[in-house]
């Protein structure tokens, strides 16, 4: 049977969701996706600005990837507008209410997406893990229902491309 790309996204959605609540993974879902809210990589940012001889590049490519990367999103978000799939697919409910109705890109996978890529040329070393930590960042938001994967992957691409765009133009 083929299917096309909505159909391929619907699957894997509805595949993730039930793996999730199959094993009872939904509370630590709710968890992980809480450490992609934006408030803590402010805190990370300023933290290593005053403790970490590397401070500062690090808070200069977090602040200037999201003044790339926040507009970007909320132009996609509010110009594709797709809805949820907590509010599209009938029947489907999460237990889970999110901030607002549109789900394409992530914006939380995005902002994971920039705090990684930053930690990748800043202590590459810690790459591996930050990538692993957004990743399941943005599985999180799948598995509580918010998101399709392929806002995920949107998500991914626009954290990456606004770290790599900075990265180009500040240094």
């Amino acid at each position: 049977m083929k299917m096309n790309i909505s159909q391929l996204d619907k699957y894997w959605f509805y595949w993730i969701v039930q793996f999730s609540r199959d094993n009872g993974l939904n509370q630590a879902a709710k968890r992980v996706s809480a450490t992609g809210d934006g408030h803590y990589y402010v805190y990370l940012s300023v933290a290593l600005l005053f403790f970490h001889p590397n401070g500062q590049y690090f808070f200069n490519l977090v602040l200037g990837s999201f003044v790339v990367e926040f507009p970007l999103y909320l132009l996609l978000k509010n110009s594709i507008r797709r809805h949820r799939p907590c509010h599209a697919l009938v029947g489907f409910e999460s237990g889970f209410e999110p901030s607002d109705k549109f789900s394409l890109p992530s914006g939380h996978t995005a902002g994971a997406f920039v705090l990684a890529s930053v930690v990748e040329l800043v202590f590459p070393a810690l790459a591996p893990i930050a990538f692993a930590w957004a990743c399941f960042v943005g599985s999180s938001r799948i598995a509580l229902g918010v998101h399709y994967p392929l806002d995920i992957i949107a998500g991914a691409g626009l954290g990456m491309g606004s770290v790599l765009l900075v990265e180009q133009l500040m240094f």
